[in-house]
């Protein structure tokens, strides 16, 4: 969902795809020489994802598998394993070359038997997905195929470059064209949106409307309710004042 999301968002704001590409590949990077294994399988899986949206060049995902499986050891099998079940499916349509070529490479590992057997079981059944052309595993969900092929803006960011994070981006830094910028977002936000930004307002002020009309008819309420306490108040008034006047006729008699 996220990585569709991603993908929206990159078809109007290409330079947030690239740094969020860029960004990912760098966590992916310190979690492999830390050997951190969930980090790892949670940034693999996302830019699988990233992949299969056409976010990330399939070369990204090649590069990688070859990384993982250079100086096979179990958890970077196993992680290229994951991998694969979540993109195999875009690859093999995009670069089927370059996905044989992988699964090439599995093969070796497994003949070569020098990682566990488990990891082995893992590799045999992603060759059966394979064999069954990835069903259950497709690329892109229809719910979240939100962007058209030609509209989508597809980054390449190799692993052996510097990888720029731009962390200065992280630091706030005022606009001296904040009116100017504000507007263009503006503009950029309705063509994003649509009319539903527009309706939003709508239904806002009318909801405010309401509001208003609600908080008058209360005043009005609470204005009734102090005219009736006044009444009574005069009332309790009159009564007392009675009383008292009846007592002293009473004992000047």
């Amino acid at each position: 969902m996220i990585a569709a999301l991603v993908a929206v968002v990159n078809t109007k704001f290409p330079e947030v795809g690239d740094l969020l590409l860029r960004r990912i590949l760098l966590q992916l990077k310190r979690a492999y020489k830390r050997n951190d294994k969930p980090q790892l399988l949670a940034a693999v899986k996302f830019i699988a994802h990233l992949v299969n949206q056409q976010v990330a060049h399939e070369i990204v995902a090649l590069e990688l598998l070859t990384i993982l499986l250079e100086k096979p050891t179990d958890d970077s099998v196993e992680v290229a394993v994951g991998f694969v079940k979540e993109s195999g499916s875009k690859l093999q349509d995009v670069s089927p070359r370059g996905l044989h070529g992988i699964f090439e490479r599995f093969r070796g590992i497994l003949h070569e038997g020098e990682i566990d057997k488990r990891v082995q079981f893992l590799i045999e059944g992603l060759f059966a997905i394979r064999k069954a052309q990835f069903q259950g595993y497709p690329a892109v969900r229809p719910e979240l195929d939100l962007v058209e092929e030609e509209d989508q803006l597809t980054h390449e960011v190799s692993m052996d470059e510097e990888i720029d994070p731009e962390t200065s981006l992280d630091v706030f830094k005022p606009d001296p064209n904040f009116l100017e910028s504000e507007r263009r977002y503006e503009e950029l936000k309705k063509t994003i949106l649509g009319d539903e930004s527009e309706d939003e307002d709508g239904s806002n002020a009318e909801s405010d409307d309401d509001e208003d009309d609600d908080e008058e008819e209360e005043e009005e309420e609470q204005m009734e309710i102090r005219d009736e306490t006044e009444t009574n108040l005069i009332n309790l008034r009159r009564t007392i004042y009675l009383t008292i006047m009846s007592s002293v006729d009473f004992v000047a008699t």
